[in-house]
Parts: C-alpha cells; structure tokens; sequence
C-alpha cells in the first residue's frame, strides 16, 4: 500500500561546481579520445584545442592551443567576462527623463533592452518606455507643465555607431539610447532588421506615449542636451547585469554584448566607442590573468573578424568564472546554452545525441570559422572547461557537428 517506488533518472546537466575530488582525466587518455576527432576532415585546415580542469585551471590537454585564432561569437565569454569584473552582476542601466525649462529630455544610458513593447508573458524582463513616459507625464504635471518639446541625448556613447561589419541584419548601430535593440520586428533575438536611427525612433515612441498620458508635445523630437539646471523626473532601469550576460549568451546577442563593452569602458574611464571598449576589456582580462600573449580584441560581439584569441585563452577564461574566490563572474557559466535545450545550441545536439543536455558552451560562426567553448561534467564527475576552434571548414553544418562530438567526447570520457 505504500507510494510506488519510480526510478532514478540520471542526471541531466550536472552541477556547475563538479567534484574536485573526482579523478583527473589523464592527459594521454584525452589524446587518444580527441586526435582522432581533430582530424575529422569537416573541420577546416586550422584547428586548435583546449582542455582544461577548472579546480585547479590546469591544461590537461592541448593541440596548438596557444595560437590565436578568429573567435567570433565566443569572444561574448570574454566581454561578459569585463564587464562583470568592472560593474558587478548588480549594476543596472539607466534610461532617465530630466526637465530642462519647458523641453523633457530623454537621456539614454546604454540599455538596448529598453522596451516600447507591451509585456509579455515569457519574454525576457526589460526596462519599460511606457513606464518611463506615464512616470515622466505624471512629474510634469506636479509641476504645472501640460505643454513640453521632447529633445533626446545619446551622448554617452562616442565613435562611429556602425560596427565595421556596416548595416546589418545582425545588430543596430551601437547606441546609447535605443528601444528593442533597434529591431522593426516583434522578435527579441535572432537576425532582424534594424532601424538606422535607434535614438530618434526611441525618442519619437517616447513623444507618443507622453501624449498618450495627457502630455501636449510640440514638433517632432530633436538631438540634444539637458542644462546643468535640468530637474530628474523618472527614470527605469535595466534587469540586472548578471542577466544582461546570460541573455547575451544564451542567444549570442550582439547588441547587449557591444552595449556589455561600452559599459566597461565607461567604468574604466576610456571613450565609449569601439577602441575605447576593446582597451577596457583588453586590460580587464589582463587583470584577471588570463593568458593574452598575441590576442586582439576589436569588439564585443565577435561579429569583427579582426578578434584573435586562442583556445588556451577561452577554456581559462571559463576556469577563471569558476573560482570560488571571483563570484561575480559566475553568469558567465551560467549564461552558457545548453546543448539540445536552449539558446544557440537549442538546434544541435539531436534527440538521440549524447551530448545532449550535458554540453553547456558557447557557439561562434562567420563564414568559413566555427568554434565551441564550453564546460562539462566528465564521466568522473570532474568539471572541465574546453574551446575547439577551427578555421576554413568548407561546410559550417558539419564543422559545428565535428566540434558537437568534440565536446561530447570531454563530457563522456574518464580517459585514464
């Protein structure tokens, strides 16, 4: 008459902290697991590997490891990485509206998740423009004011606001005020089209929505600047910059992670354009004692073929976001896809895949460059970082499966 007895299900997605009392994976055991597979001929004619322990962030295994290659979407790891070294998982993005004489001034602040869109159930948590309108609609009125001109100013951010790649389905220009990341769609991530003129169209569904509260707006809005004497009315503030980098990825967003630079150039007192932010990152990860030697960051996105790292550099990076002692670091593990379920690797790792559910790591492509960088749990239970990448591949499909297997490989072995 007791409860039925169900089966233990394995574990799926085993704990990021691992057993560092599990045995270590030898490193002739990795050889043998991996060189074959390193030789799979979808993959291009340069590759490069890393295999790492994260309790003690030391290589296990390496194949011209130390050689920097294009990383394209993996450099995000290192963009979340800075920034959450120079603000903290707390720091939130303001947008604000001031009262200048008898102009409100919409003052950006970098959020490009700031949202004009009516909230949707399972969509992801954004500042509201909305809110930001009736709040501001609500302080003019305590202050007599029915009749304003709205002005709006993306100071904040400097240098060019096309990324080099030019206009692109694949980000907006970069700017300190925009709403929805400057898509014309309703998607949240993902290729879009993109408007050219993120702050004025930000601006303008501000204008409409203070009208929409009572506000009498006069013209149309127009770029500027808020006096020394100008009054705070509102303002709202974006989630939480932990949330921001798992956001960005989980769905290797381009827009958040240019926006996750300029940040950290703000924060490390270097202009917030495109060479500001890339010294700011660079020196952040210096900090961090990361193994730099001949790497190049251009951007934050991944999107500038420009970006050199090495795979030696990306596992430890993911080490480093592991250490007990640097805490705030942690969302750069936990923003990782995971293989089969979610993000970029939601479309991998088929339902008979044995990696699936197991593999968290992140995606990078451009044409003719694929690379994963990851963790797993090992068959041992020892946590393990990786980055494989690859350079040339004549079909980008079954390069991402080669590298697929490359890390289901690390996930499955004991290799001793």
């Amino acid at each position: 008459g007791g409860a039925p007895v169900r089966p233990a299900a394995p574990p799926v997605l085993a704990g990021l902290g691992g057993r560092a009392t599990a045995p270590l994976p030898a490193r002739e055991g990795l050889a043998g697991a991996l060189e074959g597979l390193l030789k799979d001929g979808a993959l291009g004619a340069q590759t490069s590997a890393a295999v790492v322990d994260v309790a003690t962030g030391q290589q296990l295994y390496g194949a011209d490891q130390d050689t920097p290659y294009t990383p394209a979407s993996t450099i995000k790891t290192a963009t979340a990485a800075a920034a959450l070294a120079a603000l903290g998982p707390d720091h939130r993005i303001e947008t604000t509206a001031v009262a200048d004489g008898d102009t409100v001034v919409l003052v950006g602040g970098g959020d490009p998740t700031l949202t004009a869109r009516p909230a949707k159930e399972g969509a992801p948590a954004a500042a509201s423009l909305k809110e930001l309108a009736d709040a501001t609609a609500r302080g003019l009125k305590e202050r007599g004011k029915g009749r304003v001109k709205v002005a709006y100013d993306a100071s904040r951010y400097s240098g060019p606001a096309l990324h080099p790649i030019g206009p692109n389905e694949n980000i907006a220009p970069v700017s300190a005020l925009m709403v929805d990341e400057g898509r014309l769609d309703d998607s949240d991530h993902g290729p879009a089209d993109r408007t050219t003129d993120p702050a004025g169209d930000a601006a303008r569904k501000f204008a409409g929505m203070l009208r929409d509260a009572g506000v009498d707006v006069d013209g149309d809005p127009a770029a500027g600047r808020a006096g020394d004497k100008a009054e705070r009315l509102a303002s709202v503030s974006s989630p939480p910059l932990s949330a921001l980098v798992e956001r960005t990825l989980t769905n290797s967003d381009n827009d958040i992670a240019e926006a996750l630079a300029r940040q950290t150039a703000l924060a490390s007192g270097q202009p917030a354009d495109f060479e500001g932010a890339a010294r700011a990152v660079t020196a952040r990860l210096e900090k961090l004692g990361l193994p730099l030697s001949g790497a190049r960051i251009a951007d934050g996105s991944g999107l500038d073929r420009a970006d050199h790292v090495s795979a030696a550099f990306l596992a430890g990076l993911l080490a480093r976001a592991a250490d007990p002692a640097r805490p705030e670091l942690r969302p750069v593990l936990t923003g990782l896809p995971v293989a089969g379920f979610s993000g970029t690797l939601s479309g991998r790792y088929g339902a008979d895949a044995a990696g699936r559910g197991l593999v968290r790591a992140k995606t990078g492509t451009l044409t003719g460059v694929n690379t994963l960088s990851g963790t797993v749990v090992d068959a041992d239970g020892r946590l393990l970082s990786f980055a494989f990448m690859t350079t040339g591949a004549a079909s980008g499909e079954a390069a991402q499966g080669a590298l697929d297997r490359l890390a289901t490989t690390v996930a499955g072995c004991g290799c001793r």
